[in-house]
């Protein structure tokens, strides 16, 4: 029986709603319920349901005990996504209307000159000037029309436009006439969502301050009266505290608070894996990690080093741009529901397309016809038939093989095991390029990180994907299905705050005296919101931070440094550029383009309870045929109950661990360890890769890494 009070995180993803309790004696509890993409609040109350039922306690009973609910959506996400978002008008400085749709003229793939921009969410009838004019300084060039807003929401009116977006230019500067705009406009539409730019993105850089500002509209009256509603829905089943959201940024903020910028949701569920991979972080025996989350529809991957994960405020999703400070995720469609298809030319393709929770995989029995990597990984063994999740669903193994043989097998002229086993392997190099990019491409050699293999699906590529980056150890929790949900519950309180603030570094000014009273400003900001949600001025931690950049560069770099003197600046901001860069201009002219801001409270650290350490050799419960690898091909390999495995205890591989929220491969020759707090470590036998001689090349390119990271 678990002890009140109870610690609950709850993430919603494209196939499972997992739910985590941590009690207070630190027992832990995982569930795992089908998620409900038409409407988000079944899945999190069948979540409840499902845990309430299973500890014999009524929801109300159950949610009475709860002192802490933290939700990770993707509501924000799909409805961005599904294109299912409010009809947005624009109010725009005169002779800026045309700025959202021509965006920064570049395009991603600079070698793809066919694939067409995203359509953009405000169409042109809609972008409707303001004639004012707020020049780069701050000062007045063309005092405010305001009937030119009072013409606009009369069209506003007329067209049955929803929620509304505000973006003058400068406004980051002085604000004053976004102010004044937003003041006329909602005295004019009552009814009416309003965003203006100040508020969610007051920096430079007038094309991704207008996108993140149109986003925050077109998202809004779907995102704020979904959380408003599921608040008051748990509130009336008995939850005595108010419900936390996970941002983007990785901390958790109430639902209250996030009401005006609900476009910083679009990374809530994913980012909470910072919260996991700060707890794992001691039992790993690593300050280096890098994490993949492999769950039903794609793979996330996070970076951390000595303790901080990689922060960034460019993200792209779906192709709009948002200007709002996030954990650097690179995500991927790489999941156990990525579908498997054989192109017009005759080649395999693995996604990006998803079968999701309904129909699912095909071995699901829900409808699905195509093959997925779930699919694959039944016909290799890997998994076994039956029910899984508690049940949730039921893997059929004849549907696995009758989508493969169809979809793959046939069309590749393969047996269906070579089919399988060509998905698994094209998934895994997806995967690989993909924690390339989060590493390789910021001046981090993997080699020296320990991989972590997190979600539903990940432990099983893991060991596969650390030997091809060429690490030594793989790290899988024991919590690997539950990796999000489970860092919800170690996620601190979390408010970034970010002012423009152009000025040369090296010049008269600006000093030392004036770098911190601008970052005081911003504290007293951050401390009044704190204090709204119950933490002191002392009881929260401020981090500092400067967007950097040589001059006549249009790109920055976010820089943590305590100090405002301008070698201390200097030298930090030479450190990041050289390890991402590979050169650093030691006499070259350096600007200031934004201040940062990081304002967290602490929640009480999370503890867990210990399982005691075992005294005997683990013994499988079974032997199963396996697809090992393409030099092995299928073997005997044991099965293991990794529900009754305890720490110390190791075993050797190939073989596979059954646990309850996820299943773990290794293979021939790895050595997995149990550690202190249960979870698995796995040390590599990098020798059973087939790999290509070293080429001089190489040798120079790793030899290059090694030093870029021994000086980082």
């Amino acid at each position: 029986m678990l002890k009140a009070p109870y610690r609950l995180g709850v993430d919603v993803g494209g196939t499972f709603t997992d739910l985590v309790i941590i009690d207070a004696a630190g027992a832990v509890r995982a569930f795992k319920a089908p998620s409900v993409p038409s409407n988000p609040t079944e899945g999190v109350l069948a979540a409840v349901n499902l845990a309430a039922s299973s500890l014999g306690q009524g929801v109300e009973e159950f949610l009475g005990r709860v002192e802490l609910f933290v939700h990770g959506s993707t509501v924000a996400t799909n409805t961005l996504l599904e294109k299912k978002g409010a009809k947005v008008g624009l109010l725009i400085t005169e002779g800026f209307r045309d700025s959202l749709e021509i965006r920064r003229s570049i395009r991603e793939n600079v070698w793809d000159h066919r694939q067409p921009f995203p359509p953009v969410l405000v169409p042109r009838y809609l972008r409707l000037p303001v004639t004012e004019r707020i020049e780069a300084d701050g000062s007045l060039r063309i005092p405010l029309d305001l009937g030119s807003v009072a013409r606009a929401a009369e069209v506003f009116a007329a067209e049955g436009v929803q929620a509304a977006a505000i973006c003058l230019l400068h406004a980051y500067a002085n604000p004053a006439h976004e102010k004044a705009v937003k003041q006329e406009l909602s005295r004019l539409l009552p009814d009416v969502w309003i965003t203006a730019s100040h508020e969610i993105s007051p920096t430079i850089g007038e094309y991704e301050r207008t996108s993140t500002t149109v986003v925050n509209a077109y998202v809004a009256p779907r995102v704020v009266p979904y959380l408003a509603s599921l608040a008051s829905r748990l509130r009336e089943l008995g939850l005595p505290r108010g419900l936390l959201m996970i941002q983007s940024n990785g901390g958790a903020i109430s639902v209250d608070e996030i009401g005006h910028a609900p476009a910083s949701l679009v990374l809530s569920g994913p980012a909470a894996g910072v919260g996991s991979l700060k707890f794992f972080g001691n039992d790993t025996g690593s300050e280096h990690l890098i994490s993949i989350e492999v769950g039903g529809t794609s793979c996330d991957v996070t970076l951390m080093q000595r303790g901080a994960v990689n922060m960034t405020d460019q993200l792209v999703v779906d192709g709009y741009h948002l200007a709002i400070p996030a954990v650097d995720i690179h995500t991927v469609g790489a999941g156990g529901g990525t579908i498997a298809s054989v192109d017009t030319a005759g080649l395999l393709n693995a996604g990006p397309q998803g079968a999701g929770s309904m129909p699912g995989p095909a071995c699901y029995g829900r409808g699905g016809e195509h093959p997925t990597v779930t699919d694959a990984q039944l016909v290799l063994g890997r998994l076994k038939p039956g029910p899984y999740a508690g049940g949730a669903i039921s893997l059929d193994l004849a549907k696995a093989v009758r989508a493969i043989k169809t979809h793959v097998a046939d069309p590749l002229g393969l047996d269906v095991e070579a089919a399988a086993a060509g998905i698994i392997q094209l998934v895994e190099q997806n995967i690989l390029h993909a924690v390339e990019k989060s590493s390789l491409e910021r001046g981090y050699n993997p080699r020296q990180f320990t991989l972590v293999a997190a979600g539903g699906a990940g432990p099983l590529h893991g060991a596969a994907i650390a030997r091809l980056l060429g690490c030594e150890a793989l790290y899988v929790p024991r919590l690997a299905g539950v990796f999000c949900a489970f860092g919800m519950c170690n996620s601190d309180i979390r408010h970034d705050y970010v002012r423009s603030w152009l000025q040369d570094l090296d010049g008269p000014a600006p000093s030392a005296a004036a770098i911190d009273g601008a970052f005081d400003e911003l504290r007293q900001s951050a401390i009044s919101v704190l204090a709204r949600e119950g933490f002191s001025e002392e009881g929260a931690e401020f981090v500092r931070g400067l967007d950097l950049r040589y001059f006549g560069q249009q790109w920055s770099l976010t820089v943590e440094c305590a100090s405002a003197m301008a070698a201390d600046i200097r030298t930090a901001f030479e450190e990041v550029y050289q390890r991402q860069f590979g050169y650093a201009q030691p006499a070259g002219q350096i600007e200031i383009v934004n201040l940062r801001l990081a304002a967290i409270g602490r929640l009480a650290p999370l503890e867990v309870a210990q399982i005691p350490p075992a005294v005997s050799e683990p013994q499988p419960h079974s032997w199963r045929r396996v697809w090992i690898d393409r030099q092995s091909g299928f073997g005997e390999v044991p099965i293991y109950d990794g529900t009754i495995l305890t720490p110390l205890q190791s075993l050797n591989g190939p073989a596979v661990i059954e646990e309850a929220t996820t299943t773990i491969f290794i293979g021939n020759g790895d050595r997995l360890t149990m550690t202190r707090a249960g979870n698995y470590h796995v040390l590599l036998d990098r020798g059973c890769l087939s790999v290509g001689p070293r080429t001089e090349e190489l040798v120079r390119e790793e030899a290059m890494l090694d030093a870029q990271g021994a000086a980082s």
